[in-house]
C-alpha cells in the first residue's frame, strides 16, 4: 500500500493493451463500492475478479456483482503495509484450479507466506490448503512488497520491499529488496542467478536492488517483468528486470548512472501507470517516454491496482478514503470498470 505522504506510484503495464486517444471522456462504471481497504486483484481465466482486502479476505466479482460470500480467509492482520497483499491463477488454472496468495503471516514470527490454495466453483476448498513458500521475518511493518505474478516461463515471481533496510536490498542473504522467482509448488529452481552463491531459500533471488516491489506486470508473447518500484523523496520507478539484475537502492534512485547497476526501464508497448494522491490514470507514449498523457481523473480516490478487463477496457481498484488510526488502515474501497473507446466514425 502506498506510504503515507507518497507523491506517486507507478501501478501496472496493461499488457500491450492501448487505450488509444484519449477521448474527451471516458465511461466509468463502478462494479462495486462494498470493498474493505482493497490492495491488488487479478482476473481469472473465465472472467472472474478476485480482489485482495488487505486484512485477509479474497473477494469475487462475477459478472459485475461483488459476491457476499468471500473466496477464501487468511489469518493475518491489517497494520501499516502488512496484511493479505496478492492474488494470482495458476498458469493451468483451468485442470488444477489453483490460486495463489501472498499475505503476511502473523504466528511467531511476521514474514510473507505464499500460500496455494484451491478453488471450487466461488470459494476455497477448505483443507486444502498448501503453504509454498516462507519469506524472511519481517523487521518492520513498511516496504514489506507484494507483486506476484505468472511469467511466460511458467515460474512465479514474487516483488518484496527492504523492510526500512535499504541494505538489505543488496544482501544476497536475505530476501528483502527483491524478485524471487519459483517453481509453480514453491520449490527453487536451479538456473535461478544466484543458485549457486546463496543457500537456502535465499537461492530463489532472481534480482535485487529494489525498495518496495508493490506491483509488476509481464508482458505477454515477450515475457518481459516490469517491476514498479516505490520511491523515496523523489522518483518512481519501472524496472525493466532481467536475471542478476541489481536496480540500484540504496545506492542510486531513478536513472543517474552508476556502474553495474540498471537504470529504470524505457518504455516499450503501451504503458498505462497511476497516480494514487492525484487519483489520475496516465499512459506513456514510447516515442516520448519522459512524457505522459492524462487518460482520466478516477471517480472513487486511491487508485492502487490496474488491470485489463475482459472486454478489453480496463479496470482499476482503488482503496477510497482511507483512515488510518493506530497504525490499521480503514477504507471503503472500489471496483471500477473503464469502457474501452470506441473508434469515432469519419463525417462523410
Amino acid at each position: 500500500m502506498p506510504t503515507a505522504g507518497r507523491r506517486r506510484l507507478a501501478l501496472v503495464l496493461a499488457a500491450c493493451a492501448s487505450l488509444g486517444a484519449t477521448p474527451p471522456a471516458l465511461q466509468q462504471t463502478v462494479l462495486t463500492r462494498a470493498l474493505d481497504s482493497p490492495v491488488s486483484m487479478a482476473v481469472a481465466p473465465d472472467g472472474r475478479i478476485f480482489i485482495c482486502e488487505q486484512a485477509g479476505r479474497v473477494r469475487v466479482v462475477r459478472a459485475g456483482k461483488l459476491l457476499p460470500r468471500p473466496f477464501h480467509e487468511v489469518p493475518t492482520t491489517a497494520v501499516q503495509e502488512e496484511g493479505l497483499l496478492s492474488v494470482a491463477f495458476d498458469p493451468d488454472f483451468a485442470r488444477t484450479r489453483w490460486v495463489y496468495l501472498l499475505y503476511t503471516h502473523v504466528d511467531s514470527t511476521r514474514h510473507e507466506r505464499l500460500l496455494r490454495v484451491t478453488a471450487s466453483g466461488d470459494t476455497a476448498l477448505a483443507g486444502r490448503d498448501t503453504v509454498l513458500f516462507d519469506l524472511d521475518p519481517h523487521l518492520d511493518r513498511t516496504h514489506v512488497g507484494g507483486a506476484l505474478r505468472f511469467g511466460e516461463d511458467g515460474m512465479l515471481y514474487v516483488g518484496t520491499g527492504e523492510n526500512g533496510f535499504g541494505v538489505l536490498s543488496q544482501d544476497l542473504h536475505s530476501t528483502h529488496g527483491k524478485v524471487l522467482r519459483l517453481r509453480r509448488d514453491g520449490s527453487i529452481p536451479g538456473d535461478n542467478p544466484w543458485f549457486t552463491v546463496a543457500t537456502g531459500r535465499h537461492r530463489a533471488i532472481y534480482a535485487r536492488g529494489l525498495r518496495n516491489a508493490f506491483t509488476m506486470d509481464i508482458q505477454r508473447r515477450t515475457g518481459r517483468i516490469f517491476v514498479n518500484d516505490v520511491g523515496a523523496d523523489s522518483t518512481e520507478e519501472v524496472n525493466d528486470v532481467i536475471a542478476g539484475g541489481n536496480y540500484g537502492w540504496p545506492i542510486r534512485e531513478g536513472a543517474l548512472p552508476a556502474e553495474g547497476l540498471i537504470p529504470p526501464a524505457p518504455w516499450v508497448g503501451s504503458y498505462l501507470f497511476a497516480d494514487y494522491c492525484s487519483g489520475a490514470i496516465r499512459s506513456l507514449d514510447p516515442a516520448a517516454p519522459t512524457r505522459s498523457e492524462l487518460v482520466l481523473r478516477t471517480v472513487i480516490p486511491g487508485p492502487v491496482d490496474l488491470r485489463v478487463a475482459p472486454d478489453g477496457g480496463l479496470l482499476y481498484l482503488a482503496r477510497g478514503n482511507t483512515d488510518v488510526t493506530g497504525g490499521a488502515h480503514s477504507s471503503v474501497g472500489a471496483l471500477v470498470h473503464v469502457a474501452r473507446p470506441r473508434p469515432i466514425a469519419a463525417r462523410r
